[in-house]
């Protein structure tokens, strides 16, 4: 018995077990101390520090946990068959954990960027041109990150550099053959950094594609995503923005014109609903109060057609404009002008004998 406590299993078992004890301590160490640094950012008016903790509290555990790995393994692991595995695993670990670390610290960046330039503001046009190309950027840098540590994490394994030798040898072969295959992706990637470039399209730009209003949501390097105004999703590949005509309503502003048309009876008053439109926009707060005037723009054989323009500061707030000033307008003709809604007219002669 007392020979088995003298041996190198006995050892490996005690340093395995206080391996794992100390991996629980470091654990619970580390949980009080960001509990505690929770606390103050949750007291501080910064929402930075908050963030800052949450993406850095899995990563940063992970880091301790390697550290810890390694100095038991170089103190009681070292020398045993099986420590080039476990410092190969580690080499892979710490690649995969610096990998992780450096996309967090680009998240935090974007973070930061975006709090000070204030996308929440009204006319925030040069804010969401800055925001479009920051993130832009940012999924062009994760992917050379995530590429970086992919091809760091093959260049550890002896097999794979023997393929890296065969495959140089073959390149010409090769780059062909990949090239006409991923023809179609590189170019949408391109496509993806045009669009962060020129900016025919912004996040948040109100836009009407395939026949569909709705606001860039989302602009990734291969895809823009649509959000329909009744909720729905429109993923397009960012090639259709550089190829294909769509309306972009906030390319340079957020103001814009509405219009409401009506169709009244030729005996209607135009100058009743001309001196009553400042009385209907008064009280209304999606009205900017800058443009705001009542035309007769077509008669036709039955109807006079009345376009009353009238402007707000976005979209949203003039589609909402439009509806209650469509509202307000037959109000005012039901009330006042009843008689004067579209009829058809029909001329009545009498007989006449021969």
């Amino acid at each position: 018995m007392n020979d088995f406590f003298q041996t190198e299993t006995f050892k490996l078992l005690v340093a395995s077990i206080g391996f794992v004890v100390f991996l629980v301590i470091v654990f619970f160490i580390n949980k009080r101390i960001f509990a505690r640094l929770e606390l103050r950012a949750k007291r501080s008016s910064n929402t930075v520090n908050d963030f800052v903790i949450k993406l850095f509290k899995i990563p940063g555990l992970a880091l301790l946990y390697w550290i810890s790995a390694k100095i038991f393994t170089h103190f009681f692991f070292d020398g045993l068959a099986f420590t080039s595995m476990l410092d190969h695993i580690s080499t892979l670990l710490i690649i995969a954990i610096v990998s992780w670390i450096i996309l967090q610290l680009i998240k935090l960046g974007v973070y930061s960027i975006q709090n000070k330039l204030g996308v929440l503001v009204d006319d925030n046009h040069n804010a969401r041109k800055n925001i479009t190309q920051i993130r832009l950027f940012k999924n062009i840098a994760n992917t050379i990150v995530i590429t970086l540590a992919f091809a760091a994490s093959l260049l550890t394994f002896e097999e794979a550099r023997g393929i890296g030798v065969s495959l140089l040898t073959s390149a010409g072969v090769l780059g062909i053959i990949v090239g006409l295959a991923a023809q179609k992706s590189i170019g949408m990637i391109l496509s993806g950094i045009q669009i962060a470039i020129t900016q025919p399209i912004l996040l948040h730009d109100v836009v009407v594609v395939e026949g569909e209003w709705g606001k860039i949501e989302e602009i990734s390097l291969t895809y823009v995503v649509v959000k329909i105004w009744d909720e729905r999703r429109l993923v397009l590949p960012v090639s259709y923005f550089l190829e294909q005509p769509f309306q972009n309503w906030t390319r340079t502003s957020a103001d814009i014109l509405g219009t409401v048309y009506l169709f009244v009876d030729y005996g209607f008053p135009v100058d009743a609903l001309r001196d009553a439109l400042p009385q209907m926009l008064a009280r209304d707060t999606n009205w900017d109060g800058k443009v705001a005037n009542v035309q007769v723009t077509n008669a036709s054989q039955h109807y006079m057609e009345i376009r009353i323009l009238v402007s707000s500061s976005d979209s949203a707030k003039n589609w909402n404009l439009r509806v209650s000033m469509r509202e307000r307008a037959l109000k005012f003709i039901q009330t006042n002008y009843p008689e004067t809604f579209v009829k058809i007219r029909i001329q009545q002669k009498e007989d006449t004998q021969i």
